[in-house]
């Protein structure tokens, strides 16, 4: 009863200052999206810009809408962490995008792994079986010698993320409507606890993959002071998510009024007020300002007018040429950036996601190919055997 008075008391006065934390987000966010579209003349970039700076409008509509009406909670929550697992894709895209596109970053990776062995000098045939055997421990620690593989492990570490996030906020939806879902209970028959743990390890992965890929890249990557953009980046990510599960435990050893609701409310309360400072923070992180001139040489088309112009004299006539030079620009409406973010990103989305998915089914296939093939093998050798003692048992029969 106790507390239940206390949400019933702090629920409105909490309405009305989260709502307002959340509309300055929300026109904060809005106004930087509309300035990259305006200026869309970087597209490779800004295409994944844009979804990245959306997160602070979803994430504040979201916990606004829930902290409304607790009915909304779990849907919201459900909205938000599939949208931040295409956040978390879209930033890692978008530092790709920076280094001039798949092709140079993996141009530039092996160029980074030949390093050690040039200054090293050639390594035995036994030094480089023992590097193929350790190359898990070498992302850890050397994540530059491993080339190629490197970008292969960064995009499949977001990808896997992006993938069980959604599917887990499915099951979780799912698990609610069969009332075993249990939000912020720790208790075994209750699906929360393993999906918390389940996804708390595949975030971690990812931002550790995205890390590695940050260190070996942060020296190209510094023209766009990329420390701060990681550091905003994996604030809203990571320390949401982190807080959310902070407060759950908090509730449960009674810190916290255990109610549902008051668990809920608070974390969109904090949200709503986490916005409103990413959203300052994104004005500084990812300034539209750099995209405000055009690259000509990549993005536009230069042409040339020559005008003539013919000026009497008294002793005789004076042609007068004048040339000037325009300068046409494409892709710069708001109408085709958004077409570009969404047909041109979608696709690229679609692609990793299938790459990903046979990745990931391949090594499942060569073991079930390996287990059919003992089984297989196992039954020859079983029919060799019983033939062989048929064919014995025949010729001492026949000799009697």
């Amino acid at each position: 009863m106790r507390e239940t008075s206390t949400y019933r008391d702090l629920h409105f006065p909490a309405f009305l200052v989260g709502g307002s934390f959340a509309a300055v987000a929300i026109c904060l966010s809005l106004f930087l999206i509309l300035q990259h579209l305006r200026f869309y003349t970087n597209p490779s970039e800004q295409k994944w810009i844009v979804p990245v700076l959306f997160m602070v409008p979803v994430y504040a509509t979201e916990s606004i809408i829930s902290l409304s009406n607790a009915k909304f909670s779990l849907p919201c929550d459900i909205l938000r962490n599939c949208y931040e697992a295409f956040a978390l894709y879209s930033f890692g895209s978008y530092l790709v995008a920076c280094l001039g596109g798949e092709r140079r970053v993996v141009e530039f990776l092996e160029d980074e792994s030949r390093k050690p062995l040039l200054e090293r000098g050639e390594e035995d045939e036994s030094n480089q079986k023992k590097k193929q055997r350790n190359s898990f421990w070498e992302f850890l620690c050397e994540p530059y010698v491993l080339g190629r593989e490197l970008f292969v492990i960064e995009k499949f570490g977001l990808v896997q993320y992006m993938i069980l996030k959604t599917f887990c906020a499915l099951l979780a939806f799912l698990l609610e409507l069969l009332g075993v879902y249990g939000d912020g209970e720790f208790k075994w028959y209750y699906g929360y606890p393993y999906i918390e743990v389940v996804l708390n390890f595949s975030q971690m992965w990812a931002l550790f993959c995205l890390v590695q890929f940050y260190n070996v890249t942060h020296e190209r990557l510094k023209e766009i002071k990329p420390l701060a953009k990681f550091i905003s980046f994996k604030a809203i990510v990571f320390a949401t998510w982190w807080q959310g599960f902070g407060i759950a435990l908090l509730c449960y050893y009674r810190v916290l009024p255990k109610e549902g609701r008051f668990q809920n409310a608070l974390q969109d309360f904090l949200i709503c007020i986490e916005m409103a400072i990413a959203a300052v923070a994104h004005l500084f992180v990812f300034p539209a300002e750099p995209y405000y001139y055009i690259p000509v040489s990549e993005y536009g088309k230069i042409t040339a007018e020559t005008s003539k112009k013919e000026v009497k004299l008294d002793d005789g006539g004076v042609v007068e040429t004048k040339e000037t030079t325009q300068v046409e620009a494409s892709g710069t409406s708001i109408k085709e950036s958004v077409q570009d973010i969404v047909i041109d990103g979608g696709q690229h989305v679609v692609k990793d996601v299938v790459l990903t998915i046979n990745q990931a089914m391949g090594p499942v296939e060569k073991g079930v190919t390996k287990i059919q093939d003992t089984i297989h093998q196992t039954l020859l050798d079983s029919d060799g055997k019983e033939e062989s003692e048929v064919t014995v048992e025949t010729l001492v029969a026949e000799k009697k």
